[in-house]
């Protein structure tokens, strides 16, 4: 099964999920109230349907574009545009016929589950696999800065981040989420405490730097040089598993990132290496090739490293009862990160808005291997952002439904369904541009930049 495939039935998986879900929503709701829910879909259906059957008033079916799905529900202006019921007299099964604050409640049910959801996969996350945290201060030679923008920020690989806008940083593999909306970063570096201010179109910088360099992650934990295997022959009968580089030609240099650049310089030459072999320094000959390699693959353990002391884990594991709140939290956290980074979308001076994409960018962030606790963990996200996206109060969202309800409950008048109708085609053409503008997007920055 090729990679690319498997990224794409995740993606496909994880949408379907959510819009079921999210449609499942109003149509409890409605069905609560008593309100006839004409049509259930999977995916739009403009023209024809890959499947439908009609169980009792309902039809239920799978449409044929996949940009979402739709409940019909009797008695509503909705994407459907049908505009039929409008010249009957209003019906008791339908949705114009019931109180204000049930048609909030229906409207508002997708919404709902969405959240709902993404506690409910947080908790599960939680109590299947616990968490693995690095402590911050536990890291022996700090952070390794990977992406450029951080680097032209101010940010130097060696540092120690200790706080991100003022909250303190407990962990190194909780760093990359918090810098997306980073204002200001306070760093231990040689020692001492340092503030470095970022620009305002950070961000900016953030989006330019992955669409050229392909950079997925923004720091990471710095590897120590630990031999795992040698598959160069000419250095095999030098080095073997478990010897670790500490030095080069009589310089300091113990991580990958201090010790790739000097290999870069020596390419086709030798070297002469200080290494660490059962707890013994010895220096050793070795063969640089052509690539600037040595020829070896790395050890990766982390419990290794704890054990040599560049880093702790700190392993946790949730019972049921445990994992609750443990979930809550994760949702709360990853809601008001998504909001931090829809405010920064919003203004032009961050340039956020460049780094805005569609389905191409949606799919990227699936692994290329199939792990199910990174699929869920996606698809809680994915949740969180259906949910916030929804209540924006854009006609034909969840969020403009809700916002012409809550004028009604406000000053006791319903908006003319005239002005309802034009609002919902204003509202179903700027999304409509705003779909083609952020696939668009993705568009160029895969595959013409």
């Amino acid at each position: 099964m090729s990679s690319t495939f498997i990224i794409i039935f995740q993606l496909f998986l994880s949408l379907s999920i959510l819009v079921v879900l999210h449609e499942l929503g109003h149509f409890l709701a409605a069905k609560y109230f008593g309100t006839k829910v004409d049509k259930f879909y999977l995916f739009f259906n403009p023209g024809f349907s890959l499947f439908k059957k009609k169980i009792g008033e309902t039809e239920y079916g799978i449409g044929w574009l996949p940009l979402g799905g739709y409940v019909k529900i009797a008695g509503m202006i909705d994407e459907s545009m049908d505009k039929d019921f409008l010249d009957q007299e209003p019906q008791p099964w339908e949705f114009r016929s019931k109180p204000a604050w049930q048609r909030l409640i229906i409207m508002l049910a997708g919404v709902f589950v969405n959240i709902i959801l993404a506690i409910v996969i947080y908790i599960g996350l939680s109590y299947a696999y616990g968490s693995q945290l690095v402590p911050m201060n536990s890291l022996k030679g700090g952070l390794q800065i990977v992406h450029p923008a951080l680097k032209e920020a101010g940010l130097k690989t060696g540092d120690k981040i200790l706080k991100i806008n003022g909250e303190p940083v407990k962990y190194a593999n909780t760093v990359d989420a918090k810098l997306i909306a980073a204002k200001q970063v306070e760093v231990q570096r040689d020692g001492q405490d340092k503030i470095i201010n970022f620009p305002v179109n950070f961000i900016e910088k953030l989006v330019e730097g992955k669409s050229k360099g392909g950079h997925k992650a923004l720091t990471s934990i710095r590897f120590p040089f630990i031999v795992e295997k040698t598959v160069s022959k000419k250095n095999a009968d030098v080095l073997k598993k478990g010897d670790q580089i500490i030095g080069i030609d009589g310089q300091k240099a113990e991580y990958l990132d201090q010790i790739k650049p000097i290999l870069e310089q020596h390419k086709g030459e030798a070297i002469t290496a200080t290494i660490v072999r059962d707890g013994q320094p010895q220096k050793v000959k070795l063969h640089i090739d052509d690539q600037g390699k040595l020829g070896v693959q790395l050890n990766g353990d982390f419990k290794k490293w704890q054990k040599l002391g560049y880093i702790k884990i700190v392993n946790k594991k949730y019972n049921f009862f445990e994992a609750i709140p443990a979930g809550l939290k994760r949702t709360k956290e990853t809601f008001l990160s998504y909001i931090d980074q829809l405010k920064m979308i919003f203004n032009p001076k961050t340039g956020a808005y460049k780094g805005v994409g569609g389905f191409i960018s949606i799919a990227k962030i699936f692994p290329d291997t199939w792990d199910w606790g990174r699929f869920w963990t996606i698809t809680a996200f994915l949740s969180i952002m259906l949910a916030v996206l929804n209540v924006l109060p854009i006609p034909a969202l969840d969020g403009g439904h809700a916002m012409f309800t809550l004028y009604e409950m406000i000053t006791g008048r319903k908006p003319n369904e005239k002005f309802l109708e034009y609002a919902q085609i204003a509202g179903f053409i700027l999304l409509l541009a705003l779909v083609l503008l952020v696939n668009g997007n993705d568009i160029i920055k895969n595959f013409f930049k």
